[in-house]
């Protein structure tokens, strides 16, 4: 029973500090609703790693470091800011100008997770006959004349540069939940992380595994222009932001 209270502690704090909107949300459901199963899973596995690092980091007193060298925070913060406000212009710019494909997910009893890319209405019969039937995979694909969804190494290496490259996220695991744990006590604490870490794979796991329900409703070519939009209010207000040290 004393080891719970602390392990649910940590889960409640931990749950409060990273359920809100941002760009590592956002980006991860991107990825539930366009992208194949292993790469979803892959870019789940990057946030819930790099979050229970970040936590461990802190509780072992990492976050003394980084007060120490406030230096380290202004060149992430520049550099977070420039990749942030990049992805916001081209998110803002698939909004307006959207191309004449549209990522239609459809789903069959041997789905694996990977997305079908359908022609609209009016394409050209070159890429119409691009069609072909993958036995293998027990499914037909279609060649996309636009851009499709991004692949393991994207995902992976896009996802690594919205965690790392935030100092909002030194600043709430390596000093805030860091300072909290040990507040916790010699023994409690490590209950308390515990709790911290598992709220954040609990949290990307169902964001990143349950946001694949969406996939139906991203059918629909407006749905993805308004998703867009979103995208980059949240990328371009956030790059703004940490621009202006906020």
């Amino acid at each position: 029973m004393t080891a719970l209270l602390p392990l649910l502690s940590g889960l409640g704090t931990g749950l409060a500090l990273i359920v809100a909107i941002g760009v590592q949300n956002t980006y991860l459901l991107r990825l539930a609703v366009s992208a194949r199963l292993r790469v979803v899973a892959a870019a789940v596995v990057v946030c819930a790693v790099s979050d229970g690092v970040l936590i461990l980091a802190g509780v072992l007193g990492v976050g003394v470091v980084v007060e120490r060298f406030p230096v380290a925070i202004v060149v992430i913060r520049f550099v977070g800011a420039a990749f942030l406000l990049t992805y916001g212009v081209l998110a803002a710019r698939r909004a307006l100008r959207p191309s004449g494909d549209t990522m239609r997910v459809e789903q069959d009893a041997h789905d694996d997770g990977a997305p079908v890319v359908s022609v609209p209405a009016g394409a050209s019969a070159a890429v119409a006959a691009t069609t072909r039937p993958s036995q293998a995979a027990g499914r037909t694909r279609t060649a996309p004349p636009g851009p499709v969804a991004p692949t393991m190494r994207v995902a992976v290496l896009t996802m690594l540069v919205f965690t790392w490259a935030n100092p909002h996220v030194y600043l709430d695991t390596l000093v805030f939940l860091g300072s909290v744990a040990n507040q916790q006590g010699v023994d409690d604490r490590w209950w308390w992380t515990i709790g911290a870490v598992a709220a954040s794979c609990l949290w990307f796991g169902a964001l990143g595994f349950g946001g694949r329900l969406l996939r139906p409703l991203f059918a629909k070519p407006l749905t993805w222009r308004v998703f867009d939009g979103l995208v980059a209010v949240v990328m371009l207000g956030f790059g703004g932001a940490l621009a202006l040290g906020a």
